[in-house]
């Protein structure tokens, strides 16, 4: 399903990310935000992967149950973290088996308090080099870009220049860290095609759920957080005041992306899938009539 606009603006297309659920409680919250937003007829959906495998089983079980009863076109994560090069490119077989043939692949990130990311013996020592083994087994690869300075990266430019390499590697198209000004994504779009990157740029938008929660995520992430976020959501006195207040922040924002040219939208849901719901309806996105395929919903 795509997203256009009255005044003839250009159409989006959508996309959504999960991440495998770790118990009963979670497992029910995932499938609500599969059947939530499988009417909107996504172009796609990924599933997160943990570093070295510790999701693999969840992950898998995921996939397949999306597939399986809600039939949409699955992307799978993989990383450089914590495994060998051939259990990483197991993994990636396993999701050929299932019929995924789209991969998300990212270093991905390191331990906490591991000091950094240290290639795993025998590993992939970065990005670059997983897109380059996929994309020589025949796979349609997705990467990160970071439209505002990566933590560990010592310029917008060399952010820039890592990306640049991981297209020249075999990426087919990259998929944004969040942010929340629409001129920060605008600004990493003019830099990528300076550099010479030709493949298509994904904004990635996070709803917010819970503001304080998500300050101190984005300061993790190196994603700027402005004051004037601050001040209005330090004003919602309710908590349905600070719904409403995020579904207008990221509506407004999406609108100007898609008028400024953006072809998809990607949204970090979080497994809590009524914001993202609101937003995309708030674009104009109608729901079709859906229905999932029998099954328990276990993932």
């Amino acid at each position: 399903m795509t997203l256009a606009h009255a005044d003839g603006g250009s159409p989006a297309t959508l996309s959504f990310e999960f991440f495998p659920p770790q118990t009963t409680e979670a497992t029910l919250r995932l499938w609500r935000s599969v059947e939530r937003l499988a009417p909107l007829g996504p172009q796609f959906v990924s599933v997160t992967y943990g570093a070295g495998g510790t999701t693999r089983a969840r992950t898998m079980a995921a996939i397949r149950t999306i597939q399986e009863r809600a039939r949409l076109n699955v992307a799978g994560h993989l990383t450089c973290v914590g495994a060998t090069k051939e259990e990483t490119l197991g993994v990636a077989e396993a999701y050929r088996q299932m019929g995924v043939n789209r991969i998300v692949a990212l270093r991905g990130d390191p331990p906490r308090d591991s000091g950094g990311f240290k290639p795993h013996p025998g590993g992939f020592a970065c990005s670059e080099d997983l897109v380059r083994a996929l994309a020589d087994e025949g796979f349609d690869v997705t990467v990160g870009a970071y439209p505002e300075k990566h933590p560990e990266a010592a310029t917008l430019q060399s952010d820039i220049d890592a990306l640049k390499r991981k297209v020249d590697a075999g990426a087919t198209r990259a998929i944004t860290q969040f942010f929340f000004e629409s001129d920060c994504f605008l600004r990493f779009r003019d830099r990528a095609v300076a550099a010479g990157i030709n493949v298509p740029l994904i904004p990635g938008i996070l709803p917010i759920e819970n503001f304080a929660r998500m300050s101190k995520f984005a300061a993790s992430c190196g994603a700027n957080v402005p004051d004037w976020m601050h001040a209005a959501f330090g004003n919602a006195d309710t908590e349905e005041e600070a719904t409403l207040l995020a579904t207008a922040i990221a509506t407004e924002m999406c609108d100007t992306l898609i008028r400024a040219g953006a072809e998809h939208l990607h949204f970090y849901t979080l497994n809590k899938p009524d914001l993202t719901y609101d937003i995309a309806r708030a674009l104009g996105c109608q729901p079709a009539r859906f229905e999932m395929a029998a099954g328990n919903g276990a993932a």
